[in-house]
């Protein structure tokens, strides 16, 4: 019986774990979920890259994709880092001299499956030579380590007022400003 310790990477879908495992499905492994090419844990963006980036390279390469299935379990986000990592996938397929359709066209690649899809591709088209390699594979690194921005919101007694007065005031080290206002 394999387990996500003994399996091979191979191309394409697999019904188990005993036939072989994509990149993702050893991330559904991992994640403990029902043995998948899509993982609900992970980023759609991240999984869309992996999984065609997994098919299109040689048996050797693809191996290097194994600590990859680690990193994207949780991965998963809200729309707007969704969103965050579908922008980064067209701009690192830009920066792979591979262009973006135009017009009506360029609409579609705006989804988490097109745009980490397309990155994918722009990678494997332009090497994948070691060096493209590597950079694809820190690029997927990258979407991973993307979390969500939370807005921290700030009290309402600090809102519009020098942080350095309230500190000053809180640790009583001098007295509020309009209290220092000479008087005349």
């Amino acid at each position: 019986m394999a387990s996500h310790q003994t399996v091979r990477l191979s191309a394409g879908r697999h019904r188990n774990a005993s036939a072989g495992a994509c990149v993702m499905e050893l991330a559904s492994m991992l994640a403990h979920e029902p043995f998948s090419d899509r993982p609900e844990t992970s980023s759609p963006v991240i999984a869309a890259f992996l999984r065609t980036y997994n098919d299109g390279l040689d048996d050797e390469q693809r191996q290097d994709l194994y600590p990859l299935a680690a990193l994207i379990v949780g991965s998963a986000g809200g729309r707007a880092l969704e969103d965050a990592r579908a922008s980064r996938c067209l701009a690192f397929a830009e920066r792979l001299g591979r262009r973006l359709p135009r017009g009506r066209a360029a609409m579609g690649l705006a989804t988490p499956e097109a745009s980490g899809t397309w990155a994918a591709h722009a990678a494997l088209r332009t090497g994948p030579t070691a060096d493209v390699h590597a950079r694809a594979l820190a690029f997927a690194r990258e979407l991973a380590l993307m979390r969500e921005q939370r807005r921290r919101r700030l009290p309402a007694w600090l809102v519009g007022r020098d942080p350095a007065d309230v500190i000053a005031e809180a640790t009583e080290l001098r007295e509020p400003a309009e209290q220092l206002a000479p008087v005349t």
